[in-house]
């Protein structure tokens, strides 16, 4: 169990927060791990406790820890909306082994809706941190720009690096205030077809809320991808 602080808090998309808390000295993971977020003595509580799972949003470079996440009004992200900086919160882990594969000869191919860009966020600012040189091509599906946390980063990462594509699509640009010039509707494979290389034999990552998980899954295996390939995580509201 490690004990920590909480530096700064800011909204990145409209009903997501980013959360940014000291690193404890020689903590360790790996990009795309999880951790186990508790509160410490909060103000109020219900009956689904004091703890919940993050995934670690910045990437092992960073000399900080940052989560992100939709705020739905629950007692635990009420106390962490109004929680004030310096408030010390305890945590367990890292866990998972979400993670990028180490066979540079195949493609990752990461496949997210909404808050499910969490772990591939630290994955792919960790991947062009150190230069690395697997090919990975995100599928990054919101309602609307507005909803679509670290989009502008992403868009610089991939004009950066040669070796980081992004598709990002929109499915309801019809309730959106912005403009778009990019994909729009589901992730379906069709649009996999016209990003992703044939014959290129890819590892799958799946990151979204379960339904979300269950149709890409279904996707992939219709196209005759091997479970082998295809790796999740859901990502249930809480």
């Amino acid at each position: 169990m490690h004990t920590t602080k909480l530096l700064a808090k800011e909204s990145i998309a409209e009903g997501t927060q980013l959360f940014r808390f000291e690193k404890p000295e020689g903590f360790k993971y790996q990009a795309g791990q999880t951790i186990d977020l508790t509160l410490i003595n909060p103000a109020e509580t219900d009956a689904e406790g004091n703890s919940r799972t993050f995934s670690i949003v910045t990437a092992p470079h960073e000399p900080y820890l940052a989560i992100a996440t939709r705020m739905r009004d629950t007692a635990f992200k009420r106390t962490l909306r109004t929680m004030p900086e310096g408030t010390e919160i305890s945590f367990e882990g890292p866990f998972g082994s979400f993670t990028l594969h180490e066979n540079i000869a195949r493609p990752a191919v990461f496949l997210s809706g909404g808050i499910g860009i969490t772990p591939f966020h630290s994955m792919i600012a960790d991947a062009v941190e150190r230069n690395l040189p697997h090919k990975i091509i995100l599928f990054y599906s919101n309602r609307r720009p507005e909803d679509a946390v670290f989009l502008s980063e992403l868009q610089e990462f991939s004009k950066k690096n040669r070796n980081f594509s992004l598709v990002a699509t929109m499915t309801e640009m019809g309730k959106s205030s912005q403009s778009w010039e990019g994909e729009r509707g589901y992730i379906d494979a069709a649009m996999l077809e016209r990003h992703v290389p044939a014959d290129s034999s890819p590892i799958y990552y799946l990151a979204g809320p379960p339904a979300m998980v269950t149709a890409m899954r279904a996707v992939l295996n219709d196209t005759g991808v091997s479970n082998d390939d295809i790796r999740f995580e859901e990502f249930a509201g809480y």
